[in-house]
């Protein structure tokens, strides 16, 4: 009896395993037999994601999410949410990759799996060219409003380092801080350095200054993330980011994206 029982356990276990094995392969098995990657990303964060003047979405996580399809053998499709839903769109199933500017935090891996980090960047206070604010105290006060986007690391480093301060969330992209700053809507703003200094050639020159003291307290990474499960794909994910800094993909990207404006001319 006793044995009988264990046999029942083992092929339950047996089961179980193959099941689980089905499942964290599925979404890569799946996505080579639809012949599509469906990436998720958020346009109107360049250099990040956005539209080209012909219309067609581009940036440095949609090229390289464009050379991961290439080395699938699949083709991409570029799905655009708002930022609220990204990370929705991965777990209904209606994108096998998110691929965004996003942070990966301990509440967020509640529900994803995060990638290891591809870049990092710095978050940033800014306020207008002529404003009174000199350092971080000057804009940790109540009569301080400081503007952030919703539900990005920048909101939470927002209200971490400037407890006294107004915290004021606009939903969408980067442009939209500094469209407030200058509209008199919020005094500062607080992004990732690298997003804010993307969008100032946009503005009046010398209309935006960044204060020279960075908050928190070191670099945030960025990664892609994928479905809870889906081991298989975040795999694969983790080797191709090794194969393109190894082939000099990965760096001729980001001199292009990151460390220079020539996509501007190219693309706007």
């Amino acid at each position: 009896m006793l044995k009988r029982k264990w046999t029942i356990f083992l092929m339950a276990g047996l089961c179980l395993l193959a099941f689980a094995s089905t499942s964290w392969s599925g979404v890569l098995s799946d996505i080579v037999d639809r012949g599509e990657l469906r990436v998720a990303v958020q346009s109107g964060a360049a250099p990040y994601a956005f539209m080209n003047k012909e219309g067609k979405p581009t940036g440095a996580m949609v090229e390289i999410t464009r050379e991961m399809a290439n080395r699938m053998g699949v083709k991409l499709k570029v799905l655009d949410y708002d930022w609220d839903g990204l990370i929705p769109a991965i777990l209904s199933g209606k994108a096998d990759i998110l691929a965004a500017d996003m942070t990966p935090t301990l509440k967020r891996a509640l529900k994803l799996t995060f990638c290891d980090p591809w870049y990092y960047v710095q978050p940033a206070a800014f306020t207008k060219a002529d404003a009174a604010f000199k350092t971080l105290e000057d804009m940790n006060k109540p009569e301080v409003t400081v503007g952030v986007l919703l539900g990005s690391t920048g909101e939470n480093t927002a209200k971490k380092f400037l407890p006294n301060a107004k915290i004021k969330s606009y939903k969408g992209g980067g442009r939209m801080i500094v469209q407030a700053i200058l509209a008199g809507h919020v005094d500062a703003g607080v992004n990732d350095d690298l997003a804010v200094l993307t969008v100032l050639p946009d503005f009046p020159p010398n209309s935006i200054r960044l204060l020279d003291k960075r908050l928190g307290e070191g670099k945030d990474p960025l990664a892609f993330a994928v479905q809870p499960g889906a081991v298989n794909l975040w795999q694969w994910t983790n080797l191709f980011f090794e194969n393109i800094r190894a082939d000099g993909f990965y760096k001729e990207q980001m001199r292009y994206w990151m460390e220079s404006t020539d996509w501007k001319k190219d693309n706007e």
